[in-house]
Formats: C-alpha cells, sequence, structure tokens
C-alpha cells in the first residue's frame, strides 16, 4: 500500500506543468555582461576558480531565469567589445529560445549593452536595457591615469600590457588596452552618449552603490583608488560619492533604481562587490535578492 501512494505521488509530481518549479522568473532570457578585465563565468578565470559574478548566474537559473554570461575581450573598446557580445548573443539566444533578452552591464559592460541596442541593430532582440555601477559619465581616474602616461609612451605601453592581459586571458581575443581607458574617460563617455542616444520605447534601469570611506578592511583593492575618484568626481563636477572606480552620479541613467540595502556593520559596496565578484559582496549586502529584485523588475518593465 506505501509503495502504490509513494509511486502515485511520483506521478503526480512529474505531472505537474514545469511552469510550477520554474520559480519567478518562469523562463525569461538575461545575459549578464561584464566589464573590464571581465570574462565568461561558463569557464571563469584562473581554471575557474574566479567568477565575475560570484555565482548569480547559477542562482538566477536557481529562480527560473535562462541566463548567460557572455565573454569578450577583458580590455578593449567598447565597439570591439560590443560586437563581441553580439555575436556571442546571436548564437546563445536561438540555442535557448529565446526571441528578445534582457541585457545587465557591469561598469564598462553597461556602455556595451547599450551601444549594441542603439549602434549594433540589437534594439529589437532586446526587452529591456539595466545597468549596474556604470559609468555614463566617465569614470575620472581613467582621465588621471591616462594623463599621467605621456603620449609618446602610449604605444609602448599598450604593446606591453596588452601582451600581459593576452597571457593572463588565453581566449585568443584581441587586447587594447589604451583603448579601453580611453573609452572609460569623461570626455569619450560624453560623446558617446551623443552618439549612442536610448532607443525610443526601450526601458532602460540604472542601479549602483558606493563607499562610506575607504575602509581598508572590507575594500582592501577599492580603498586604495577610492580618495583618487573622489578627488577625480569633485574635479569633473561629478561629486565625490564613488563606489572606489565611478562616481555615483556617473552610475544613474534611464531610470533610476538606487542602491542595494548593505547589512548594519558594512562600509557601502565597492564597485568589485556590486557583482559579488569571488564572492565578495554576499558578506556586506544580499546579493541574490539584489539581483532577484533586478530581474524581476526588467522583467515586469517597472
Amino acid at each position: 500500500m506505501k509503495a502504490k501512494l509513494l509511486t502515485l505521488l511520483l506521478a503526480v509530481f512529474i505531472s505537474f506543468p514545469a511552469s510550477v518549479f520554474a520559480g519567478p522568473l518562469d523562463g525569461t532570457c538575461f545575459a549578464l555582461v561584464h566589464g573590464i578585465l571581465g570574462f565568461d563565468d561558463r569557464q571563469g578565470l584562473a581554471g575557474g576558480l574566479v567568477k565575475y559574478w560570484g555565482g548569480l548566474d547559477g542562482y538566477l537559473r536557481s529562480q527560473g531565469a535562462k541566463v548567460v554570461t557572455p565573454g569578450s575581450s577583458a580590455a578593449n573598446s567598447l565597439p570591439v567589445r560590443a560586437s563581441q557580445i553580439k555575436s556571442a548573443l546571436n548564437t546563445w539566444m536561438p540555442a535557448n529560445g529565446c526571441s528578445k533578452v534582457h541585457l545587465v552591464g557591469h561598469s564598462q559592460g553597461g556602455l556595451v549593452i547599450r551601444y549594441m541596442v542603439s549602434n549594433l541593430g540589437f534594439k529589437n532582440q532586446t526587452a529591456t536595457v539595466t545597468t549596474v555601477n556604470s559609468l555614463h559619465k566617465g569614470a575620472p581616474m581613467a582621465n588621471i591615469v591616462l594623463g599621467a602616461i605621456p603620449s609618446w609612451l602610449q604605444p609602448f605601453a599598450n604593446s606591453a600590457l596588452s601582451f600581459m592581459a593576452q597571457l593572463l586571458y588565453r581566449d585568443g581575443r584581441p587586447q587594447d588596452v589604451i583603448a579601453m581607458g580611453q573609452s572609460l574617460t569623461t570626455t569619450y563617455v560624453n560623446s558617446f552618449n551623443s552618439s549612442s542616444p536610448n532607443v525610443s520605447g526601450m526601458k532602460y534601469y540604472s542601479y549602483g552603490s558606493k563607499m562610506a570611506w575607504a575602509d581598508i578592511i572590507q575594500h582592501p583593492i577599492m580603498a586604495l583608488t577610492h580618495p583618487i575618484t573622489w578627488a577625480g568626481g569633485l574635479f569633473y563636477g561629478l561629486g565625490g560619492a564613488n563606489d572606489g572606480v565611478v562616481p555615483l552620479t556617473s552610475q544613474k541613467w534611464g531610470t533610476w533604481k538606487g542602491e542595494p540595502s548593505d547589512y548594519w556593520f558594512a562600509t557601502g559596496i565597492d564597485h568589485l562587490q556590486a557583482t559579488n565578484f569571488q564572492w565578495t559582496g554576499q558578506s556586506f549586502f544580499n546579493v541574490n535578492a539584489h539581483y532577484l529584485n533586478i530581474a524581476k523588475n526588467a522583467k515586469a518593465g517597472l
């Protein structure tokens, strides 16, 4: 009798439609697009040990979404990276039954997805555009770093740094560190905004964060860059509040959806923690809940 009951329950369970168990995102398609020095989390970096999105792609899949983390040149210009991402999505989308995809871009990845939609004819495949800690008015630190390299030295520095990037990433993609840096400057991004206007009818959302101060304990890397970004932000009229790389005012584009709620002991959320890079963010805010909210908002088009 017990065996028959178990068999019946199993049969009922199997007969339920898949959507009952799909989760709140129910087959919705998302592409998480990395920023500079990023990579596809399907392979990861260092033999798969380092993850750019810190497991967020897997979490969103557990909530019913179809998710891809397309890779592109770790260091290159916006047009080059956008073309690479578009090509990757043109392969992934039909293979996964996605007629449209919600684009989510972090840092320079936010400009990459905007470029794809505005300049590469990807608007018909795009459901929404969401940027996270992106640099829609530029990153003053890029101005400062490039300004410190004499123009005559830039070709040599570019060759050496790009070669190092090729050795590190070993994915065969072209690298151009100077082009990457130039794409982050306030001058370039202001020009980019003029040549890459929002597509009419497309919904654009932005999220961001800031550090409370240069806390070397919670932000061992960004504590070093926070003061530079603070000074640069004030100089370029973008304000001092920043995530260690990007001024908070520069992170806003389209409908601003705000910052994640960090835990009481946290000193803000920095640029790397915003994507849970190598699981660095989850100790300081509810990363999964934040990205589930991002995904739900995109799906609902709120």
